[in-house]
């Protein structure tokens, strides 16, 4: 039973009766920034899910990160099949070569380019019927990249699915890999046998990984709109298509902000309306997907005709995200925000609480700026009070300090002054207001000055200058 603390919005606490979830890690998430598999991030992903699973909840997982491993794959098992003739020449190569810079990036080259390795090969004598046959009759040079991705799709898959063995044998989970291509969901009979199988694994407490099978369908294209062109529409699909309840797209982010999460003042988003409109940040280097992506399939993961009633995008870089979302026996903490953003079906009494919890969440916002100001307010009063106390020649001289503060220091309160008004345009707060809190050279001196006549005067406290009735 579940456990949240009241502060949780309802719509959230929803999510923890979920009987079916489907996670999508992305690239980002599996893999570091050098290609190499997160064992920290997996490890957490592993051991949420494993949570998940001891709690009665069924788990489908789709993730990508198969084509960076086999990359590293393929570029060793290149190197230890080189001549040292080879190798000599690549050095030399990549030292005289301007336009790559280091040996791994000339292997890199070599890798994507078949017609550089089959030179090598000519060159020391060495041939290849089938690289050869590649070059002369079949995909092209044109299709290069694809081939390359396709075989270390192929070789990373199997070390992929190693990694999560050992992960999940830790703890006594057992995972079954699953490979898909577009027509598996466009033959009937192929996606009935496909449900039968998923619907058999998890039945059982098996947790099927579905990745694409991207050795063989390097040259496929999309004919219909069921199709995928990466691995978040693909866990769009298999969530429709696999009777899920919730969909949770791990990603590099917090969720969807207003606009690209870099730029100051970006918000994130708790909830995802239909009606949204957001500014796309560039995506990540890693994977062929983006936020563009991941705004698009969970949106098409809820849409109507779906059992998946909701998708939250959400950082897979916070180790207890799954948990937060999922698990019945999490507690909120007092001050903890409901993590990345939530996408539900359109007219659905889910989105009716969304939506509530949502003018909840903006009337608290208020509230807490306004006990904000009344805590700045009176802060300001005490400190006035211990001003009050000081003799007159320490008070002139800290008004002397701030009328030359206010001077020396004009760049950057001018800087600072820009960086709001931008923020106040954007959040559409009126001009007349925007004109009032625009800062200028000749305020601040004028500002300056008037401070320093007040220091200037004879000590005022206790002095009546004027008296009405």
């Amino acid at each position: 039973m579940a456990t949240t603390t009241n502060n949780e919005p309802k719509s959230r606490r929803a999510l923890r009766t979920t009987r079916r979830i489907l996670i999508k890690a992305g690239t980002s998430v599996v893999a570091n920034d050098d290609g190499r598999p997160s064992l920290i991030r997996l490890s957490a992903i592993c051991e949420q899910i494993a949570e998940l699973q001891r709690n009665g909840v069924e788990i489908i997982m789709v993730s990508s990160g198969a084509t960076g491993m086999g990359k590293r794959l393929l570029r060793t098992k290149s190197r230890m099949s080189m001549s040292i003739a080879e190798v000599t020449e690549q050095v030399t190569n990549s030292m005289s070569n301007s336009n790559l810079g280091s040996l791994e990036e000339e292997e890199e080259h070599n890798l994507h380019h078949p017609g550089a390795m089959m030179n090598h090969a000519a060159t020391h004598g060495r041939t290849d019927s089938l690289g050869g046959s590649m070059l002369n009759g079949g995909v092209g040079a044109e299709n290069s990249k694809k081939t390359f991705q396709s075989a270390c799709a192929a070789g990373g898959q199997f070390e992929m699915m190693s990694l999560y063995n050992a992960l999940f044998s830790q703890l006594e989970v057992s995972a079954a890999q699953v490979l898909l291509t577009e027509s598996d969901f466009r033959d009937e009979n192929h996606l009935t046998s496909l449900k039968y199988s998923i619907d058999r694994l998890v039945s059982v407490g098996i947790i099927p990984i579905i990745n694409e099978n991207d050795a063989v369908s390097a040259f496929s294209t999309t004919t219909t709109v069921d199709a995928f062109t990466d691995n978040d529409s693909l866990a769009a699909l298999c969530a429709r298509s696999f009777g899920c309840d919730m969909c949770i797209l791990l990603t590099d982010v917090d969720g969807v902000f207003d606009r690209p999460p870099n730029q100051e003042g970006a918000k994130l988003l708790p909830f995802y309306s239909q009606d949204q409109s957001v500014g796309i940040g560039e995506k990540s280097k890693h994977g062929r997907g983006g936020m563009a992506s991941k705004i698009e399939a969970a949106q098409f993961a809820v849409s109507p005709g779906s059992q998946c009633r909701a998708c939250v995008v959400v950082s897979g870089n916070d180790l207890s995200a799954i948990r937060a979302l999922a698990n019945s026996e999490y507690e909120l903490e007092a001050d903890e925000e409901p993590k990345g953003t939530l996408f539900v079906t359109p007219g659905s009494e889910l989105e009716e609480q969304a939506l509530e919890d949502i003018k909840v969440i903006e009337k608290n916002d208020d509230e807490t700026v306004s006990k904000e100001a009344r805590k700045m307010a009176a802060a300001a009063r005490n400190e006035a009070r211990k001003l009050q106390s000081l003799p007159h020649s320490e008070r002139r001289a800290i008004l002397y300090a701030v009328a030359d503060a206010l001077e020396n220091e004009k760049d950057v309160i001018l800087a600072a002054n820009k960086c709001d008004l931008d923020i106040a345009s954007v959040d559409g707060t009126s001009d007349q207001l925007v004109n009032r809190l625009k800062l200028t050279d000749a305020k601040l001196s004028t500002l300056s000055s008037g401070i320093r006549q007040i220091a200037d005067q004879t000590d005022p406290l206790g002095v009546v200058k004027a008296k009405r009735e």
